[in-house]
C-alpha cells in the first residue's frame, strides 16, 4: 500500500534544525538587548572664559635722597708735658734676709744646756713580721688543739675553723630574695698577741661578703705562731661558699 504524503513536502522532517536556528537567533538578540547602551542627550553647560585685556597699571618712579652721614669730629690734639724732676731724694732700699737655717748657722741653745749627739735618745721600733700560714714554723693554736704535734696542730687548727663557720653560718635574706650565691674568700691575720685582725673578703656580692667577714669576726682569741721562737703575725684564707638552692 502507497503512503498517502509526499516525504519531500513534509513540514516536520527538519523540525530540529529549524529550533536551533531559532534558539540561536533569540539568544544573540537577548544579548545584543543586554549589550545595549543608552547616554543622556542633555545640553551640558561647560562655562566659558572671557579673555579680555588686562589693563597694566603704572607704578609711579620715586626719587629717595640719600643723606651722607656727617663727618667724623678731627682727632683731639694731645699735649705731652714733660716735666724734669732733679734726683734729690735717696731712696733706701728694703733689704729681705732669709729666715731659713741652713748648715753654717748655729743652733739656738735651750737654756745654758748645749745639746750634743750623744744625749739623743734613739729607740729602735721592732717590726713584727708576717708569715703565712703554710711555711710558719709554730702555727697558731686553736682554742682546744694544745699539746700536739704541728702536723696535727694544723689539723685541729682547720678542723676548728670548719666547725666555727658552720655554727656561725647565716645565709643572708636579701641575699636570698635576690638568689644571689658564689664563693666568698675571706684573709686575716692572726697578730702577735692572738686576736683577728685585717680581715678581708672577696665574693660575687657585697652582701656575702659583709656576712663571711662577719662570721670570722667571730673567731675566738688564739695562741699566736712564732718564727724562730718569736710571736709574729700569720695570715690565714679560707673559703665560704654560700649556695642557693630554691627549697633554702
Amino acid at each position: 500500500m502507497l503512503p498517502k504524503k509526499n516525504p519531500d513536502v513534509e513540514i516536520g522532517r527538519n523540525s530540529s534544525l529549524y529550533f536551533a536556528i531559532g534558539l540561536n537567533i533569540m539568544l544573540f538578540l537577548s544579548w545584543q538587548a543586554l549589550e545595549y547602551r543608552t547616554y543622556e542627550t542633555e545640553d551640558v553647560d561647560i562655562g566659558y572664559v572671557n579673555m579680555q585685556a588686562q589693563t597694566e597699571e603704572e607704578i609711579p618712579i620715586v626719587q629717595f635722597t640719600q643723606t651722607l652721614p656727617p663727618p667724623p669730629p678731627p682727632p683731639a690734639i694731645v699735649t705731652e708735658s714733660v716735666e724734669i724732676v732733679e734726683d734729690e731724694e735717696i731712696i733706701e732700699e728694703t733689704v729681705f734676709e732669709s729666715t731659713e737655717v741652713t748648715q753654717t748657722d748655729a743652733i739656738v741653745e735651750y737654756g745654758d744646756t748645749d745639746l750634743g749627739v750623744s744625749d739623743v735618745a734613739v729607740t729602735e721600733v721592732e717590726e713584727v713580721a708576717e708569715v703565712p700560714f703554710s711555711v710558719i714554723e709554730n702555727v697558731p693554736v686553736f682554742p682546744g688543739c694544745e699539746g700536739k704535734s704541728k702536723a696535727a696542730t694544723v689539723r685541729c687548727f682547720n678542723s676548728k675553723m670548719l666547725e666555727h663557720v658552720k655554727n656561725n653560718f647565716h645565709y643572708p635574706e636579701a641575699a636570698l630574695d635576690l638568689a644571689i650565691g658564689g664563693r666568698v674568700t675571706v684573709v686575716f691575720i692572726i697578730d702577735e698577741k692572738g686576736y683577728v685582725t685585717s680581715i678581708r673578703s672577696r665574693g660575687p656580692d657585697k652582701i656575702l661578703e659583709k656576712e663571711a667577714e662577719r662570721i670570722v669576726s667571730l673567731l675566738p682569741k688564739m695562741k699566736p705562731g712564732k718564727q724562730r721562737g718569736k710571736p709574729v703575725k700569720v695570715n690565714y684564707a679560707v673559703p665560704i661558699v654560700f649556695k642557693y638552692s630554691a627549697t633554702q
